[in-house]
């Protein structure tokens, strides 16, 4: 099978080649693509996919590409992994945010908005290249914001896009590591939106462990989302939230901590992968060493600033080792080969959450086999979740009107709607803000 890479460039591509070597299996992928504008990054990465390769016996070929439709032309899966404006763009998000007040993270509130209205446009035009150049293609989408970017594409693509995101994965690992319960061998019960959902149960041969967690408070403090959120707030949610929630239930204690960090996780990110890079560009280094020395430092300030705030202290070893790239491969492997398997996803609502419309994205367990994703019927959220679900997806709403149309009155509404927004006059200041930092965003009118 051919796999292409869109951000094939990116940092966390070695992740998913990596996964790619432990498949040795009949039907797997023998051929990648990588595509990205930058031919530096390009050849960065090249190199260190080359390292991975050497001694493993058929390891999937590598080209680079920056013809993006060369690099779609008979492909069997695309990974959608771009990030539009690059990291300068996120930490410019972060910055106009939070001069306003606000949180600028680049999937939830002022920043995730952001870079959904510079990222749509995009998206949709790799959809309909998609449609013309490889119509038999899966796209697995793993740009953020994963859930409105999904969307977006969705209404080209049908059900032949899917997107794919860690955090729950990680979220029912922990809890299930905590219960002394295999992950494979727990049900997940999680509904809601990209970054904005919850563990409701966790059933293991058909019991519910769940309210044996909520219970104990030496085990409720054992994890990280224990010691995120506290024991007292979980219990009285009586569900485990994905850990983005943070920025809603504490959004005045990040706020403050990111105002105080001496610098943004988009500008950190973007010096640290600019030395690494420029490391990996030397023949006489190791690119493999350069990056898995970065990527440790990276996993390991993830959401330091909330984790500070929340005094939850550092990240436990087991989540340091990535994640979205195993549920990429087990979701080509269920649909190439019919290996039916169980995994949270981000695709069309049908009929799952009945708050919201049939073609909403939402992120819930589903069923895949050679036939697609199809989500599991759920109950549904209290009112308070299905208040934030429902709010949220009116301003994804809002960002997918402002890209199709170009308004810039649905942007400052799709800002001024989020819960995370307190003031209209704000809503209107970060547009003209944005749009004077963004190129990308001079299509707004």
């Amino acid at each position: 099978m051919r796999l292409t890479i869109l951000g094939g460039g990116g940092f966390r591509v070695p992740l998913v080649y990596g996964a790619l070597l432990t498949d040795h299996a009949e039907g797997r992928v023998t051929e990648v693509v990588l595509h990205d504008l930058d031919d530096r990054r390009l050849r960065a990465v090249t190199r260190v996919l080359a390292e991975q390769a050497a001694g493993v016996p058929d390891a999937p070929a590598v080209t680079a590409t920056t013809d993006l439709d060369a690099a779609l032309r008979g492909a069997d899966f695309v990974f959608s992994a771009i990030r539009v404006g690059g990291l300068e763009g996120r930490a410019n998000d972060e910055r106009v945010a939070l001069a306003e007040g606000v949180l600028g993270q680049e999937t939830v509130g002022a920043g995730g908005i952001a870079y959904g209205l510079r990222t749509v446009p995009v998206a949709v035009d790799i959809a309909r290249r998609v449609t013309r150049l490889a119509p038999d293609a899966w796209v697995i989408n793993f740009t953020n914001p994963a859930g409105l970017v999904t969307e977006a594409m969705s209404r080209h693509l049908g059900d032949r896009v899917i997107g794919i995101c860690d955090s729950p994965v990680g979220l029912g690992r922990r809890i299930a590591r905590v219960l002394g319960t295999r992950p494979e061998q727990a049900y997940v019960d999680y509904v809601g939106l990209n970054h904005l959902g919850w563990v409701r149960g966790l059933r293991v041969a058909g019991r519910d462990e769940l309210p044996r967690l909520l219970g104990d408070p030496a085990l409720l403090g054992s994890f990280e989302e224990g010691r995120l959120f506290g024991a007292d707030w979980l219990r009285s949610l009586g569900a485990i939230p994905n850990e983005y929630l943070h920025y809603y239930y504490f959004n005045r204690e990040t706020v403050r901590a990111c105002q105080e960090a001496g610098k943004t996780r988009g500008a950190f990110l973007r010096d640290q992968q600019a030395r690494f890079y420029e490391e990996a560009a030397d023949p006489a280094v190791s690119a493999l060493r350069a990056w898995d020395r970065t990527r440790a430092e990276r996993e390991a300030t993830y959401m330091a600033e909330n984790r500070e705030s929340a005094g939850a202290g550092e990240r436990e070893a087991e989540d340091l080792s990535g994640g979205y790239e195993r549920v990429a491969l087990a979701l080509m492997r269920a649909i190439a080969r019919d290996e039916r398997a169980t995994l949270i996803l981000n695709v069309r609502n049908r009929s799952t959450l009945s708050a919201l419309d049939g073609d909403a994205v939402v992120e819930v367990p589903c069923l895949v086999d050679a036939s697609g994703a199809h989500p599991f019927a759920a109950d549904p959220l209290p009112g308070h979740a299905t208040g934030l679900v429902c709010a949220v997806k009116a301003v994804e709403r809002e960002v997918l009107a402002a890209a199709e149309s170009g308004s810039r009155a649905s942007a400052v509404t799709a800002f001024a709607l989020h819960p995370l927004v307190d003031s209209v006059t704000v809503a209107r200041r970060l547009v003209e803000r944005y749009t004077e930092v963004h190129p990308g965003l001079a299509y707004l009118a």
